[in-house]
């Protein structure tokens, strides 16, 4: 039996260190949504003394909570759903077909995850105006497709290249076409690498600000990032209703994270080792 040594302590204190700056910040949002507002300029971090449930419950039953929480839901799994089509078929073709000019298109894509979306969001928003996208959520969907394809496609690559090449060989003998073998053998053997994709794409898509905030001027059309405005008054800002707002949306996220974390991990490690 192996003994607990000072590396086992460096490694679990660290973690524990990590792990509270990572908890801190989201206890206290919590507990702020169960506070007054004088409770919070005095003692934000604080445990309540009084657990005054209001806040949330007036979120709950808001109509407009439950808009935005659907439209988010709608925008990050439409993204989710393109992404994870086009990025597979197009990782597959890189990985199993080679054709002039490939490794150059497989270079250009990857270079899109070098340029920042705050860079091209002026020429993005003239090229959703004019093709009249503008206050649509479609208009937030496609540009986001678009930017998380070069990583999905990367992650894709790499996992379908440790694939037996043997059960390729053994389908084009039997008379089985590319699309046929990436249908019935590709996609059901990448079960992890699909939801360790969905993963990324969808957290990206659900905490998104600056494109739904350029792109959607109708407040029927609001994600939660842009609906949370609504506490933001002219003089005054309701930091206990927007804890508690943030507190909930989160939820659906982290029930996502949860369900998919045993993918994440084998889509990312199945990579690591060939053979």
């Amino acid at each position: 039996m192996n003994s607990f040594g000072w590396r086992d302590a460096v490694r679990i204190s660290l973690l524990l260190l990590v792990a509270c700056l990572v908890l801190f910040p989201i206890a206290a949002a919590i507990l702020g949504g169960f506070k007054t507002s004088g409770e919070l300029r005095v003692t934000p971090f604080s445990i309540p003394e009084v657990w005054r449930t209001e806040f949330y419950g007036a979120i709950l039953t808001d109509p407009s909570f439950w808009r935005y929480l659907g439209n988010s839901l709608f925008i990050a799994c439409a993204t989710v759903f393109l992404t994870l089509i086009l990025g597979s078929m197009a990782a597959f073709v890189f990985s199993h077909i080679r054709f002039f000019g490939s490794g150059f298109i497989m270079s250009y894509l990857l270079m899109g995850m070098m340029f920042p979306v705050a860079a091209s969001i002026v020429p993005l928003f003239i090229q959703i105006r004019d093709v009249g996208l503008l206050d649509s959520a479609w208009g937030v969907i496609l540009p986001q497709t678009a930017f998380g394809l070069g990583f999905s496609i990367l992650l894709f690559k790499t996992f379908f290249d440790q694939l037996p090449k043997e059960l390729f060989e053994a389908s084009r003998i039997d008379g089985i076409s590319y699309v046929g073998f990436f249908l019935r053998f590709t996609l059901p053997l990448s079960t992890p690498i699909l939801g360790t994709v969905a993963v990324f794409v969808f957290v990206t898509s659900w905490n998104n600000y600056l494109l739904p905030l350029v792109v959607l001027n109708s407040s029927d059309q609001f994600p939660w990032t842009l609906g949370m405005m609504q506490f933001r008054g002219e003089f005054i800002v309701e930091w206990n209703r927007i804890l508690a707002f943030v507190t909930l949306t989160l939820l659906p996220a982290l029930v996502f994270f949860v369900g998919a974390q045993k993918y994440i991990v084998a889509g990312l490690s199945a990579g690591a080792v060939k053979g």
